[in-house]
């Protein structure tokens, strides 16, 4: 079977079990700097270019602090990931609001703190100016939605038609049209038309359309439009056999697009904006688990001391996540197993029929690309509790960044009821 490297060793893992007990997400610091570099120099022909991190693949302070050091933004989708954003000290227009379905005290929060508002739907327009007193801010963008299939080539990538977000074609035009007639005066445009693509065409595809429309759009308005926003969609290799994108050709690509259809027409002081979050965290973070029961059924099981309200994509989605068994990088991969969480359900599987080394109970299993879309999706069905969050340091040191829930933070909601003194007396 392919492999992947991972980027903590069995010695390391021997260490931290010192401290930190399985299981936790443990990120590269690193490797998180290595590749906000490499995003910056690929982008590095945009004068206004910015990464705004999409804080819901991985919604905590400490990496988005290493972020912010580099230049990134946050695109936030909520109320608290607004909060998260500005007690982080990100200054108005380095946070992005981009959210759906919106709550009005929403809307106020991202004015108040000065986020770029990201309107989901025409019908906002009305709301955000109710949720304002009347007025709209200087800046704002708007979401796009083409419908129909998305298509690289003959390969079907997403059906954007089948999404709830955005607007379709005919209302952005008089989106923009309300907007500037309302005194807005500076324009965004922002598109997610597929998921987690590995292929260096999706954002230059995706380019050429938002330019076009964005020329469009100048043509039929007159609005001044700032920036051109790409969103996420860039993704990575779960599976060792699949080649990754190759971030400074997709960077490339774009700039040959902007080019074409921008550059001659005089619009070549738009900024180019990303909201990358699976790219920028995913094959940076592993989920650290531990064997601790076998069971030779009509099936061979190997029990681990995580599940999947640590890690949910496997569960959800049947998303493959490499594992690699500490230590046995190199025996071969001869025994057949399903790796399983102990929640009571039987979806709660983080490999099915997967081939690996013999595993012997104790070994460390490392659960590969869950920097992004992994502890963030965690929840407490079963009464299970969320793991430790840890950073593997430059230096080669562990610092936690979140600490593991214990059975008082579970029950700690429940501090209106009769009961509550007692559990948390025995908590």
């Amino acid at each position: 079977m392919d492999k992947k490297k991972t980027f903590v060793t069995l010695e390391q893992l021997q260490e931290i079990d010192k401290t930190y007990p399985t299981p936790y997400h443990l990120y590269d610091e690193q490797g998180i700097i290595d590749n906000v570099l490499r995003l910056k120099e690929a982008f590095s022909w945009n004068k206004g270019y910015r990464e705004y991190f999409a804080i819901k693949a991985t919604p905590n302070p400490f990496i988005l602090k290493i972020l912010k050091e580099y230049g990134c933004g946050v695109d936030c989708a909520s109320m608290t990931e607004l909060m998260m954003g500005h007690a982080l000290d990100y200054k108005p227009q380095e946070m992005m609001f981009s959210s759906n379905d919106t709550p009005i005290e929403e809307f106020q929060y991202a004015n108040k703190v000065g986020a770029i508002i990201n309107l989901d739907d025409i019908t906002h327009i009305e709301v955000l100016e109710r949720a304002l007193g009347g007025s709209l801010p200087d800046t704002i963008s708007c979401r796009y939605n083409p419908g129909g299939y998305f298509k690289l080539g003959t390969s079907v990538m997403d059906n954007p038609g089948d999404a709830k977000y955005g607007m379709t074609h005919e209302q952005i035009i008089e989106a923009f049209k309300i907007l500037k007639s309302k005194g807005v005066k500076h324009f965004g445009i922002h598109s997610f038309l597929a998921s987690n693509t590995v292929t260096n065409e999706y954002y230059p595809t995706l380019a050429k359309i938002l330019f076009e429309l964005a020329v469009e759009l100048f043509e039929k308005t007159g609005a001044d439009i700032r920036f051109i926003n790409l969103s996420g969609g860039i993704g990575i290799p779960y599976k060792p056999e699949q080649k990754a994108n190759d971030i400074a050709v997709i960077g490339e690509n774009v700039h040959r697009v902007y080019d074409e259809v921008l550059t001659p027409l005089g619009m070549n002081d738009i900024a180019i904006y990303t909201e990358l979050g699976r790219y920028m965290l995913g094959p940076f973070g592993c989920l650290v688990t531990k064997a601790i029961n076998e069971k030779h059924i009509h099936k061979e099981y190997i029990g681990v001391d995580a599940c999947a309200v640590h890690l949910m994509r496997p569960a959800i989605y049947k998303a493959y996540h490499h594992i690699t068994v500490a230590g046995k990088e190199d025996e071969p991969c001869d025994h057949v197993y399903d790796v399983v969480g102990s929640l009571c359900e039987n979806n709660d599987k983080f490999a099915v029929d997967r081939e690996l080394p013999k595993i012997d109970m104790g070994d460390y299993l490392i659960i590969h690309d869950t920097g992004a879309h992994g502890f963030s999706m965690g929840y407490n069905y079963n009464g299970k509790l969320k793991s430790a969050e840890l950073l593997l340091k430059k230096d080669g040191s562990v610092q936690m960044i979140r600490r593991a829930e214990t059975p008082k933070d579970y029950f700690a909601t429940f501090d209106f009821c009769d009961i509550f003194d007692k559990l948390n007396g025995e908590t």
